[in-house]
């Protein structure tokens, strides 16, 4: 009887815990992303050149992509306090509360009609949600650099997509925000 009572009263205790304490906040992802904010990369060689830059407003994300004339194999994507430009390591001036170095091993020809000088406004990004800046940083030895400054440090997420034809795109899409509105991260 007495192991009995001791059992109820345990078990009453447990229960009473359960029904105290909190449930845990669930960290919804916004429109499902879950791409984080680490550097992102693929180990290929320089091919092909650059033939533009452009960018596009989506619900979730900001999209910026390159257009590569050949199959892109390497590429880099990460945060950076300052993008430089190649060759001579000089700061490039990349507006936003945070700066993404975009590097795809594919050098450019410097007479395309889109081509800037280095430090050169390629996008006006005045409409985006998350985009603040799209710079020239420059192309050396086979390697283009592209500095995207956004709002924040914000997930994203790069990947390529062939074509058209036999060349590619380096895409890079930039949530506007890390959690679902009205959840904690």
């Amino acid at each position: 009887m007495r192991k009995s009572i001791v059992s109820l009263l345990a078990l009453a205790l447990v229960a009473g815990l359960n029904l105290l304490s909190a449930p845990a906040a669930s960290a919804a992802a916004y429109c499902g992303q879950v791409w984080g904010s680490f550097d992102k990369s693929a180990f290929g060689y320089p091919n092909g050149e650059v033939t533009g830059v452009r960018a596009g407003r989506h619900d979730c994300y900001d999209r910026l992509v390159l257009d590569v004339n050949a199959p892109l194999t390497g590429w880099s994507v990460r945060y950076v306090p300052v993008v430089t430009q190649d060759g001579s390591g000089l700061p490039v001036d990349v507006r936003g509360g945070a700066r993404l170095e975009v590097v795809a091993d594919a050098g450019v020809i410097p007479t395309d009609s889109w081509f800037v000088a280095s430090g050169g406004r390629l996008v006006d990004t005045s409409a985006y949600r998350t985009f603040r800046d799209v710079v020239w940083a420059g192309s050396f030895e086979g390697y283009t650099t592209i500095g995207l400054g956004v709002r924040a440090r914000l997930p994203f997420r790069a990947f390529v997509l062939a074509g058209p034809g036999s060349g590619s795109r380096l895409v890079v899409d930039v949530g506007h925000q890390w959690c679902a509105t009205g959840t904690t991260c």
